[in-house]
């Protein structure tokens, strides 16, 4: 496993993205796909009904209270572009809360279902771009479930960001290395895959 203070002396040699993040803990050969061996991507029904529900739930949440975060008061900053030179990441957050609570990212999501760990991964991502940007200490995300309209909290804890920098580590040795990662054994993410033509050894 890559040791995290290696990963800081390496991560300006190949910059990526808080995405990526996701897409590798989801399974490692959407990376793979979009960075060493870039291939044409077919577009989803999902990611095009992601773009679509964007601007509309934009213009909703400005005008509702913090409530629904358990916070009192603070101000919304939305599509907020931050990145990170020593990490060697970057990536727009959804959105941002400053309050006198804190720094809280959130991220939103177009499902029903629950987060899983590569959206705690995504966060905690996020996370660390907002502590170093900041200069804060970020302990608390959510996850916006946008279809349901329901808000999950979610403890980043250190553990989790280490993770996540080990993440890093893992898919630049992959890039550098050239190396095709095992697929996800989760074979049911495979079905509304972009990618999936191009997993022989699957199909």
């Amino acid at each position: 496993m890559i040791q995290i203070e290696e990963l800081r002396v390496e991560s300006g040699v190949i910059p990526l993205r808080v995405n990526d993040l996701k897409q590798f803990e989801y399974c490692p050969r959407i990376v793979f796909y979009n960075t060493v061996m870039p291939v044409e991507r077919k577009s989803t029904v999902k990611m095009q009904r992601g773009k679509d529900e964007e601007f509309k739930l934009d213009a909703l949440e400005k005008r509702r209270a913090l409530k629904r975060y358990q916070l009192a008061s603070g101000e919304r900053h939305f599509h907020v572009w931050i990145d990170s030179a020593r990490l060697g990441l970057s990536g727009k957050l959804d959105l941002l809360i400053i309050s006198s609570q804190g720094f809280f990212p959130v991220d939103f999501k177009y499902t029903r279902g629950r987060p899983h760990q590569n959206h705690m991964i995504q966060l905690a991502g996020y996370a660390m771009l907002v502590e170093e940007k900041y200069r804060a200490q970020v302990g608390t995300g959510f996850i916006y479930l946008a279809p349901i309209q329901e808000v999950v909290a979610v403890t980043l804890t250190q553990e989790l960001k280490e993770r996540t920098l080990n993440l890093l580590g893992e898919m630049r040795h992959m890039i550098r290395e050239g190396i095709l990662p095992p697929p996800t054994p989760m074979r049911s993410r495979c079905e509304e895959c972009e990618f999936r033509n191009y997993c022989g050894d699957i199909f």
